[in-house]
């Protein structure tokens, strides 16, 4: 059952029947299409980027399967409804009737910045990404998908998987980026390092 406290957050966050076209249309930007910047990162930091650059973002991948694992699981054990399957408030997204604790979207976005922000040289990307993963769950809840709890529930779990990850990183991250992710990238890039258009 939802809290009073969570219900009467998400009633002053949530769209109103007769919210501003534009308004919606930035909150669907902010909502679906910004966290494409995550695989964008991946990809291009993991071809054009040096080893001080592909090893966190190794770790921080790891870290954010980890973390939607963990969110598959709480999803299956305890599934909390999304607003619109109660039904309250106002829904201007489709979105099939998973379970919303807790929210993909900011869990993705969050692991990888919390990840990023434990080491020195990708800190300031991890920043951005923090940032970044703020209006996202805004949008959220402001286009009726999600309630505020589902993001709370999304910190808690990015920021634990962030740091066990990294707590681990001696013995998984490091053979792990050297004996299997370091080999398959150089076979199967290795044209395009003899080339130049990648790093090694």
């Amino acid at each position: 059952m939802e809290t009073s406290l969570n219900l009467a957050l998400f009633a002053q966050l949530n769209a109103a029947p007769d919210s501003d076209p534009r308004m919606l249309l930035m909150a669907e930007i902010l909502a679906v299409y910004l966290i494409w910047l995550v695989p964008a990162l991946l990809v291009i930091g993991w071809l054009r980027g040096s080893e001080r650059l592909k090893r966190p973002l190794l770790e921080a991948f790891i870290a954010t399967m980890l973390a939607l694992a963990a969110s598959w699981m709480m999803g299956w054990l305890w599934p909390t409804p999304r607003p619109f399957m109660i039904p309250v408030g106002q829904t201007f997204l489709e979105h099939a009737p998973t379970p919303a604790f807790p929210s993909n979207h900011a869990t993705i976005m969050l692991t990888m910045a919390f990840s990023l922000l434990l080491h020195a040289g990708t800190r300031r990307i991890g920043r951005y990404l923090l940032l970044l993963a703020l209006p996202v769950a805004w949008a959220r809840v402001f286009l009726g998908v999600h309630f505020p709890q589902d993001m709370l529930g999304a910190l808690l779990l990015a920021a634990a998987m962030a740091t066990l990850v990294g707590a681990s990183r001696s013995w998984l991250i490091l053979p792990f980026y050297h004996h299997v992710a370091m080999r398959l990238y150089r076979l199967l890039f290795a044209p395009l390092i003899r080339r130049g258009w990648v790093e090694r």
